[in-house]
């Protein structure tokens, strides 16, 4: 997928979600959710990153679930919670790859032309690698944390760049569910200020500039380094 492929999933990902507190009773369906999770404390949280965690590993995308945080929780909390369960979900597909299901992720492995390129690159450059590949993602979420647990790179490395490269996404991702979560909030009559509309538009358009920024450092990167290693 080119870069400017990937960016139409987050902008048809958002259009989605307003489109739906427009067109359905999404206002009145997550004042229902806030509400439940409201009513059971810090429990709601865990139970979004439990289902997160779990919905991860069998292939959901990511970036719906991430949407779905910041939409139910907003962006601090939002935050937060997906930090969390998508660290942890990069922790457990690692080690089922490198402890439980060798052969299986293997056999995905193949079918994936990029693979050998992603294994080569780890093997001389460790956990500098998989921050690039955070940053500016050659292979799915789900899948590449499977696939990390087939190279050498080491397990605690892997998880703290995991954890720090994917923040960039997760605040963006996260932000535009808070967007379509305060649209939802207006139309229960909770509306915003002026003000705070014009703040949360300028932290969005500034997230997704940073994050653009550094998905275009990455792949220059990798680029590099790919030539660099056909020269070698």
């Amino acid at each position: 997928m080119s870069g400017r492929a990937r960016w139409i999933v987050p902008v048809l990902a958002a259009a989605a979600a307003f489109a739906a507190v427009r067109l359905l009773p999404v206002d009145a369906w997550l004042g229902e959710f806030q509400r439940w999770v409201g009513g059971i404390g810090p429990w709601g949280g865990a139970i979004y990153g439990a289902v997160y965690v779990v919905g991860a590993l069998l292939f959901v995308p990511g970036s719906l679930l991430t949407i779905g945080a910041g939409l139910v929780f907003g962006l601090g909390w939002g935050t937060l919670i997906v930090s969390a369960a998508s660290t942890t979900t990069a922790a457990i597909a690692f080690l089922v790859a490198r402890h439980l299901a060798r052969e299986r992720v293997q056999a995905m492995a193949r079918r994936h032309p990029r693979f050998e390129a992603i294994d080569r690159a780890i093997a001389d450059k460790g956990w500098t690698v998989v921050a690039l590949l955070r940053l500016s993602p050659v292979v799915p979420f789900s899948l590449s944390n499977y696939l990390y647990g087939l190279t050498p790179v080491r397990f605690v490395p892997y998880v703290v760049t995991s954890w720090v490269a994917m923040l960039p996404g997760t605040l963006l991702y996260v932000w535009l569910g808070a967007a379509g979560g305060a649209a939802a909030a207006a139309g229960r009559g909770e509306g915003r200020s002026p003000w705070e509309w014009g703040l949360l538009a300028a932290g969005l358009v500034a997230t997704v500039v940073v994050t653009v920024l550094l998905t275009r450092a990455a792949r220059r990167e990798l680029e590099r380094m790919r030539v660099e290693g056909a020269r070698g």
